[in-house]
């Protein structure tokens, strides 16, 4: 097997070049196409998806800035009228349903924000073989140096 940045001949099944150290454990999968499939919550997250199935809309965070401001209004009509302590518990429900709607809102406009800043797809191609006419040394591997340096411990 190929490391696919530095085009050293590499044992198979290894998880590293010997040479540069890039991980190449999943180049055996690449070639058979059985890359890795990504998991259900990394699909959602990437179409904007909540935990409920609801998709993030700026319609939702509007709906729940209101239904906070609601709450709070109620809330200060019930402590003109009733004049108890229990309209305070009212207060709850307003705050969560505000703040939610403020991330809500916030959320989408970094969202809008990071696509349109994020680059056009690149079409990516292989890098061509190098010359294999000329024979070169074979490069030096990346742990002979730290095994070099344990022996060296044993020795003494």
């Amino acid at each position: 097997m190929f490391c696919p940045k530095c085009a050293t001949q590499n044992l198979d099944g290894a998880s590293f070049c010997r040479t540069c150290g890039a991980n190449i454990s999943l180049v055996p999968q690449a070639l058979t196409g059985q890359l890795v499939q990504p998991q259900p919550a990394e699909v959602e997250e990437a179409c904007g998806m909540r935990r409920g199935g609801k998709e993030l809309t700026l319609d939702r965070a509007f709906k729940n800035i209101a239904m906070g401001f609601a709450f709070l209004v109620v809330s200060i009509a019930l402590s003109r009228s009733i004049g108890q302590t229990w309209w305070f518990w009212m207060l709850i429900p307003s705050f969560v349903f505000a703040s939610t709607g403020i991330a809500q809102f916030i959320r989408l406009k970094e969202k809008a924000k990071n696509a349109s800043l994020a680059p056009p797809p690149v079409q990516r191609t292989f890098a061509e073989a190098p010359n294999t006419n000329v024979l070169m040394p074979p490069t030096p591997s990346v742990t002979e140096g730290t095994t070099r340096h344990l022996n060296a411990n044993e020795r003494r």
